[in-house]
């Protein structure tokens, strides 16, 4: 998506350890209009499935899932990384490691959000070892419900785990893989 390839260039700045840092435009501060045309890119790649539910992960990921989610006319759930008074009942949990943040969470979502009956396509805002993607997946299969597929909005292809989740046969729509990363600059596939 070459929309999303240009603000990378202008307004992405790579930190040191293979961090992109995308605030100003994706994930602290959001540019709406990207993330619009974001949403419609998921709609067009995904429209042959029949998605029933979008899941993501907090907190990152729920801006893009909730634009996305209009064109699919669908709810968003997202799995928290915090249990809380709010939360009753059965849960699905799955164990999942941040990249960024070099921390393992258990995320856990309500299972009466999520069942048997659903189609499901993830979305993330980041995948770089795929860590926060296979917990999601794991709970997608403990419920029953069919995933559909994965969509990224920027995959670090230099790192295993837009490979690992497409070697399990998930089906995986990234709209900016970046090849390659330095200090001052990045390559894109």
């Amino acid at each position: 998506m070459q929309l999303l390839k240009d603000h990378i260039l202008k307004d992405g700045i790579v930190k040191p350890g293979n961090i992109l840092k995308v605030d100003s435009f994706l994930n602290h501060q959001m540019d709406i209009t990207l993330i619009n045309e974001i949403g419609k890119e998921f709609k067009r790649r995904f429209s042959d499935c029949p998605i029933t539910k979008i899941l993501t992960i907090e907190a990152s990921g729920i801006g893009i899932a909730c634009i996305a989610a209009q064109y699919f006319d669908v709810p968003v759930i997202f799995a928290k990384k915090a249990q809380s008074l709010n939360l009753d009942g059965e849960m699905y949990c799955s164990k999942v490691e941040s990249f960024t943040h070099k921390k393992v969470y258990d995320v856990i979502l309500s299972k009466k959000f999520l069942g048997p009956e659903d189609h499901v396509l993830l979305i993330d805002d980041f995948l770089a070892n795929g860590c926060a993607l296979m917990g999601l997946i794991e709970i997608v299969k403990e419920s029953g419900a069919v995933l559909e597929g994965a969509g990224i909005v920027i995959e670090k292809g230099f790192q295993n785990g837009g490979q690992c989740i497409r070697d399990m046969g998930v089906r995986l729509e990234s709209l900016a893989i970046i090849d390659s990363m330095t200090d001052d600059s990045l390559t894109f596939r």
